[in-house]
């Protein structure tokens, strides 16, 4: 009998278990490749935005990554404002029209603003739904699903990544992890794109301060404050810089320089030392950040002088032994506010700026001190040589005429006597003139004089000869200068519109105990005029002074204006 092969059997149900347990087994291993290829993507973007440092760069990278990573359709990522809001906002995925036709970027309202209160993940399959959504602006386009996650550098919140309209319709919580991940690793690279980016501010300012200090102290160089102005703009990348000095009546400052466009309207403009945040920075010796000069109280020099202005930081002028002013360095309503980073740096450049000022000024004393003892050099020769070979040979010749009694020639001699007299009298002018002032507070007196000559020059048409008798800057005392400096305009002036003169002579003279003016003009004389208010205000102040006032009207005009000195005035 011829045996006949049977085929194994196995039962239905045990089949049935295996066929599933094996479906299970792929699928676990297509999860499984899936999430590895997540993972490697998650690497791939960790890799694509660790080695960046320009900071925009970076943070465009970190949205393209997250859209990447989710299947997003749109994606951004908003930087947290000191205020509750956002100072930068990065997007993809919507044309650069809408963008436009949107207008302003989002202020962080909503779930963005919810995001920035508490920083934690936010994920939503419809974000309408939710009640701290603000909705959209006419014109937006329509977004269901929301992933939000913050981002932190140094343990403080940076901003937000924002995702939406994934491709598979919802966020998972796989999303969300990776996420996460990826804004931890953002986090570090966003700290080392600060780091850098504060070092390469730091160097700017460095380089900054250097170019400051060998522009001041080399021969020729741009006039200083301008020069720190023009430094202090460029590398604080700033719109509106001004330098206020003191005034030297000790409650005010006065803006000497401006820079910026629209900025020279507060050229000269006076501030109250007490009432402005210029006048705080230079009482205190202390740096002021204000991140919004419109609404900050405090800021009291750009507005309403200079609207628009908003983030603003004020620095003293710290030299070495006192504050000589106020920097003021402002940026324009809605730019990047100033952080304390960049308060530390610009006010090393502003100390340097003014230990920079004070070296030229030293140097500056220091040629002004040869100059003015090489001129004192000359002044004593020409006192001690040649006043006293003219003086001499006056001399000479006046004892020659005296041998030849009232001979024609005994009459050009004395008239070369005379000029021989007036010779040296402009001398002793020079010399006083040559030796000048001696300190930088000194030399007033005969510099007003001249001044006040200088102008009525415009109104004769011509300028007066003006001769110095005896040391103004050494004798008059402070109280008699405006007398000196109303009897002088006020006589020049008449000459101006009454006399019509062509010629106009000057004597200023001072000796121990009386100070004189002495005007003499070729004009028409005082005439018949009955209006003499002018002269009798004259007359009065040097009656005033215990003094007089002679006048002699014929073929021109003579003045002579006289007061006593009080005893011990000379100057220190």
């Amino acid at each position: 009998m011829k045996a006949v092969a049977v085929a194994p059997t196995f039962p239905t149900g045990p089949k049935l278990e295996l066929d599933d347990l094996l479906a299970q087994l792929i699928l676990r291993a297509q999860d499984v490749i899936a999430t590895q290829g997540r993972l490697r993507a998650l690497l791939r973007a960790n890799q694509s935005i660790v080695g960046n440092v320009d900071l925009p760069t970076l943070l465009r990278r970190i949205v393209e990554a997250a859209c990447a990573l989710t299947g997003a359709r749109y994606g951004a990522l908003g930087v947290n404002d000191a205020y509750g809001g956002l100072e930068q906002f990065v997007h993809i995925g919507m044309a650069d029209e809408t963008v436009a036709e949107l207008g302003a970027p989002p202020q962080g309202r909503g779930l963005l603003g919810a995001l920035i209160v508490d920083p934690h993940p936010i994920r939503l399959t419809v974000m309408s739904e939710d009640a701290r959504s603000a909705g959209f602006p006419p014109g937006h386009p329509p977004m269901t699903a929301f992933l939000g996650v913050p981002i932190r550098v140094r343990d403080k919140a940076f901003g937000t990544l924002y995702m939406t309209d994934p491709e598979r319709g919802e966020f998972a919580a796989e999303d969300e992890e990776l996420m996460l991940a990826l804004a931890g690793t953002a986090g570090v690279a966003i700290e080392n794109a600060w780091l850098h980016e504060e070092d390469r501010r730091r160097q700017g300012w460095l380089e900054a301060s250097t170019e400051v200090t060998q522009a001041l102290l080399s021969e020729d160089g741009e006039e200083p404050l301008l020069l720190i102005a023009r430094q202090a703009r460029v590398t604080a990348d700033a719109d509106v810089i001004t330098v206020a000095l003191p005034k030297g009546d000790g409650v005010h400052l006065v803006v000497e320089v401006t820079s910026g466009d629209g900025a020279e309207r507060l050229t000269a403009l006076t501030l109250s030392i007490d009432g402005s945040v210029a006048g705080s920075a230079y009482r205190t010796g202390q740096p002021l950040l204000i991140a919004d000069a419109e609404s900050d109280p405090r800021a009291g020099l750009h507005v309403p002088e200079a609207p628009g202005v908003g983030p603003m930081m004020v620095l003293p002028l710290v030299g070495l032994t006192r504050v000589r002013g106020a920097l003021t360095i402002a940026r324009v309503a809605g730019r990047r506010p100033f952080t304390e980073a960049d308060v530390e740096m610009a006010m090393t450049f502003a100390n340097h700026a003014a230990i920079a000022l004070e070296l030229s000024d030293a140097r500056h004393d220091q040629q002004r001190i040869l100059l003015l003892e090489d001129r004192d050099r000359i002044a004593r020769d020409l006192h001690d040589h040649v006043i006293q070979r003219l003086f001499a040979l006056g001399l000479t010749v006046q004892s020659v005429s005296a041998t030849l009694g009232s001979d024609e020639r005994a009459a050009r001699l004395q008239r070369v006597v005379s000029d021989i007299d007036e010779t040296i009298r402009q001398a002793r002018t020079t010399i006083f003139q040559l030796r000048g002032p001696l300190s930088p507070g000194s030399g007033a007196v005969r510099s007003r004089l001249l001044a006040v000559v200088g102008d009525a020059a415009a109104l004769l048409g011509f300028a007066p000869q003006v001769r110095f008798d005896g040391p103004f800057d050494a004798i008059v005392p402070d109280d008699l200068e405006d007398d000196l400096l109303a009897v002088l305009r006020e006589s020049l002036t008449n000459c101006a519109r009454h006399a019509k003169a062509t010629t106009v002579e000057v004597e200023l003279s001072v000796s121990a105990d009386r100070v004189s003016i002495h005007i003499v003009d070729n004009g028409t004389g005082l005439g018949d005029t009955q209006r003499r208010s002018g002269l009798r205000n004259l007359r009065e102040r040097a009656e005033q002074r215990g003094g007089s006032l002679t006048i002699a009207s014929g073929p021109g005009t003579a003045l002579r204006w006289s007061v006593p000195l009080p005893l011990r005035t000379t100057k220190a």
